[in-house]
């Protein structure tokens, strides 16, 4: 699959390169797993010098054999001596970049924590010394949440306040993922669009890894997806234990229950048996898995809350995998697809609002985006979307068929919540039945 969109970012990271010909530039890039934050770099940087180091878990000595080796390739610059720490070549290259400008590229940065954390406070040292003199591109990038957020932005952290710029990496937006199907498969159909964004979310990864394989159509993706060999199988595993470490059984759990609706504190305490509220409270901002969403103009402290799993692939992984992992342990795979099958109307259906919930955004046309309900659960309203500048709305409701949407009782949940909020009494309001036909 050929590069697809991340001009901005690209453009961003374009514009910092040629404020670092002028003094030191520290971007920190993130973003999760599979995201493309590798390829984005590279892209951005390609026919400059550039240095690309990836901190791979081994022996510190080891690394620095890699690293000096890449400097003798890219630069041509020779290395006297054995090199055994890597503070000893980082400042050789602040050094040489006052003479020199590059582009520094280090990868999974976090894995220092691993292998050598005293790198953190020798970065710090010798940038502080130097960046004011040097003409070096410093581009830190990792996929480990937690851990890249404790480096800079832990006030205790020796790099806290030293990053000049920072780059989220975020999924293909929805144009994207038409843009790419279209490439690869003109007559794509709303289902094949919605199971590309239900399966991937938009990770650049996982969306190579389908198109590439020719899995265009709901039923390819399934069977790409659910097999002995697949690699999305063990992904949300893979993905999330180092970031959970040994209390990773209790996240799961949590997330599973989630997935599968279980939705307030209430509900996801029941299934766990035990207090959570810590644990919400790292998922939601130490780990950014989470979000706690509560209804359009509730005021912030309110107790009418709902926790929702903000990734796509997870939230397929937790709901069919990890749920149905007894099954992946026998080699049932055949058996999960027909799971999937069976309820995957229900799945996609909840995935369907995220979507137009997500394309509103995109389109940066209102000003305030929410869903509706109401404490004894009665009204219902899964979306409404606000331009407070010319004072209209939009309230929809979404389902896979329209011919399941009732405009008539749409209205009226659209009165009900006027009258029980006091909002939008003075706007134009707009009724509208999204479907899949309308993606």
């Amino acid at each position: 699959m050929k590069f697809y969109n991340r001009e901005s970012e690209i453009e961003k990271l374009q514009s910092i390169q040629k404020r670092s010909l002028e003094n030191a530039q520290m971007t920190v890039v993130t973003g999760r797993r599979r995201i493309g934050k590798t390829q984005l770099l590279l892209k951005a940087t390609e026919n400059q010098p550039t240095l690309y180091f990836f901190v791979a878990r081994k022996a510190e000595n080891f690394l620095c054999q890699d690293f000096v080796q890449e400097v003798k390739d890219k630069l041509g610059i020779p290395i006297l001596g054995e090199v055994t720490k890597f503070s000893e070549l980082f400042k050789f290259l602040m050094e040489l970049s006052k003479s020199q400008s590059f582009n520094l590229i280090i990868d999974e940065f976090q894995e220092f924590y691993t292998i050598a954390p005293s790198v953190y406070s020798d970065i710090q040292h010798h940038w502080d010394v130097n960046k004011d003199l040097s003409k070096m591109n410093l581009l830190l990038s990792g996929s480990v949440h937690s851990l890249m957020h404790k480096i800079f932005q832990n006030s205790k952290e020796p790099l806290f306040g030293r990053a000049t710029a920072l780059l989220k990496v975020k999924p293909f937006n929805t144009p994207v993922l038409k843009e790419i199907l279209a490439d690869h498969h003109p007559e794509y159909t709303s289902e094949d669009l919605l199971a590309l964004y239900a399966f991937t979310g938009g990770v650049a990864k996982y969306v190579q890894l389908l198109i590439d394989s020719g899995s265009y159509t709901l039923e390819a993706m399934l069977d790409y997806i659910i097999r002995e060999d697949s690699t999305f199988i063990p992904e949300g595993k893979n993905m999330l234990i180092e970031e959970f470490g040994k209390e990773y059984a209790n996240y799961f759990t949590i997330l599973s229950a989630i997935a599968r609706g279980e939705n307030t504190r209430a509900k996801i305490e029941a299934v766990v048996n035990r207090e959570i509220g810590g644990y919400l409270t790292k998922l939601e901002h130490d780990y950014g898995l989470i979000s706690k969403v509560i209804p359009i103009y509730a005021k912030v402290e309110t107790k009418n809350a709902r926790y929702t799993l903000d990734d796509n692939f997870l939230s397929f992984w937790f709901r069919f995998v990890y749920k149905y992992s007894y099954m992946v342990e026998v080699g049932g795979y055949g058996q999960l697809r027909e799971i999937v099958v069976r309820d995957y109307p229900t799945f996609s259906g909840k995935i369907l609002e995220r979507y137009f919930r997500t394309q509103y955004m995109e389109q940066q046309r209102y000003t305030r985006i929410g869903g509706y309900w109401d404490r004894k659960g009665e009204t219902e309203i899964d979306m409404i979307a606000v331009n407070e500048l010319d004072k209209t709305a939009r309230i929809c409701e979404i389902k896979r068929n329209a011919g399941n949407i009732s405009m008539d009782k749409l209205k009226e949940k659209g009165s009900q919540f006027v009258k029980a909020t006091g909002e939008l009494k003075d706007y134009e309001i707009e009724y509208q039945a999204l479907s899949m036909k309308d993606m």
